[in-house]
């Protein structure tokens, strides 16, 4: 049997699970957990360890057909003033609740796109975050940029502020497939943009790229792939396009018919990564890569790869503040999401509210599945040691599971007495191998495909 044969009769093209950004993944949430949970975690932290926040700007001049993000067009800037305004009010509210002395690690805008702000705006928003909570000593601020919404002076104003890492959105650079999703991006305006970022000091530069998108085939993913590598990022996203029109009315406008098969969306995914690896990226994880002194392939070597909502991290700060409509906020106790609708969500700030609207409590056993599951996404691997270490008597809860996917996957993974391992040919497999160590899998919801 061919090793695709294989990989299809396990799953990969039917089966639809989380990303496992979370665990539990956000349809878990509840509204039970509100803002009074997110009050009562926010004034407990510990001041001495620093937390990373996140800041979201839902606001878009054009919508991309196959984004499934919490986004909304505007064709002024009226809406964003409010929308940070508010958000400065949400900051004086967040001082207010924190203990003295808190610091910020890292720092992460994204959206929706951050870079319509103005340099005006931008000067705002970074203050008011640093005056709410002061950066530590070797913080780290990284950007999502949208090469056709910046210019330099954006850029200077973001560098000014302390941005050390800017994340490029490209997904690919063929004329047609970007007309299939409602994102023209010539490759000279994005070339043009990391010049300009380089000009401005910034010395880290992510790509995020995108397969399964209509019109793409072999030849097409190759090119935007040589292209991306001469931009030379340290590091690299390739994600799998989400197809669930279902939750973003907008993918309706791509035509279900230009999408490639699942057996060629596996090989246009197969054929980047060869590049990259060729390219002397390292994987990390299941859909990243980068260079070897960047800090993601510093931490998978260290064993300190972790995984949170922006994806693959070597941000070690126990603590996410997530700011702005729909943030999710993670704390020891569990996850918060702030109100996802952005007039709902101003609405509760200035009725001098926290945000906070649903979440999840988490329990032991929560815990201690959740860094099952991190350990299989980010290292292919699950330690029962360190499960046992840290979690005690609670991670024999995974043996059934254990069991059963030993027995499933016989011949793509490997279980000793201590470790469960995904042998490379059995790593398309790793979300599907994942949710077998799941308890939380509510009803009537459909999770975006596998592979």
């Amino acid at each position: 049997m061919k090793q695709i044969d294989r990989l299809r009769a396990l799953g990969l093209f039917d089966s639809r699970v989380p990303r496992y950004t979370s665990y539990p993944a956000a349809p878990v949430f509840n509204t039970a957990v509100d803002c009074a949970f997110q009050s009562n975690a926010l004034s407990r932290l510990d001041h001495t360890v620093p937390v990373s926040v996140y800041i979201h700007i839902p606001f878009c001049e054009r919508l991309c057909w196959f984004c499934a993000c919490r986004t909304q067009g505007t064709q002024t800037l009226s809406p964003v003033e409010n929308y940070v305004t508010t958000v400065e009010k949400e900051l004086a509210l967040l001082a207010k609740t924190l203990p003295k002395g808190l610091r910020m690690g890292r720092l992460h805008w994204g959206g929706g796109t951050p870079t319509i702000l103005p340099p005006a705006l931008i000067h705002r928003l970074a203050r008011a975050v640093k005056s709410a909570i002061p950066p530590a000593d070797d913080w780290e601020f990284s950007v999502e940029i949208d090469p056709t919404m910046v210019d330099r002076d954006k850029i200077n104003a973001l560098a000014q502020e302390g941005m050390k890492r800017a994340s490029i959105g490209i997904q690919d650079f063929d004329p047609e497939v970007q007309a299939a999703i409602g994102r023209i991006q010539p490759f000279s305006i994005t070339e043009n943009c990391v010049a300009d970022l380089r000009s401005a000091g910034i010395k880290s530069l992510n790509t995020d790229l995108v397969y399964g998108l209509p019109h793409q085939d072999t030849t097409r993913i190759a090119d935007t792939v040589d292209k991306v590598l001469t931009l030379a990022p340290d590091r690299v996203a390739l994600f799998g396009y989400a197809h669930v029109p279902w939750v973003a009315k907008r993918q309706k406008l791509i035509d279900d018919n230009t999408l490639p098969s699942d057996e060629t969306r596996y090989h246009l995914a197969e054929l980047a990564a060869e590049t990259f690896h060729s390219a002397r990226l390292a994987s990390i994880g299941i859909d990243h890569f980068a260079r070897s002194k960047d800090g993601l392939n510093q931490a998978r070597k260290n064993g300190r790869l972790r995984r949170n909502f922006q994806g693959y991290t070597d941000d070690l700060c126990p603590t996410l503040i997530g700011v702005g409509a729909s943030s999710i906020s993670r704390f020891e106790g569990g996850y918060v999401q702030n109100t996802a609708a952005t007039a709902a969500y101003i609405q509760q700030i200035e009725a001098g509210e926290l945000a906070g609207a649903r979440g999840h409590m988490l329990t032991p056993i929560d815990k201690m599945r959740a860094r099952a599951i991190e350990m299989l996404m980010c290292d292919f691997c699950l330690d029962r040691t360190e499960l046992h270490g840290r979690f005690g008597q609670l991670s024999n809860q995974l043996n059934t599971d254990l069991e059963r996917v030993a027995a499933t996957y016989s011949d793509l993974v490997t279980l000793d007495q201590n470790v469960l391992r995904i042998n490379p040919e059995g790593r398309a497999l790793t979300r599907i191998i994942a949710s077998a160590f799941d308890a939380h899998k509510p009803q009537g919801v459909r999770y975006s495909q596998a592979s």
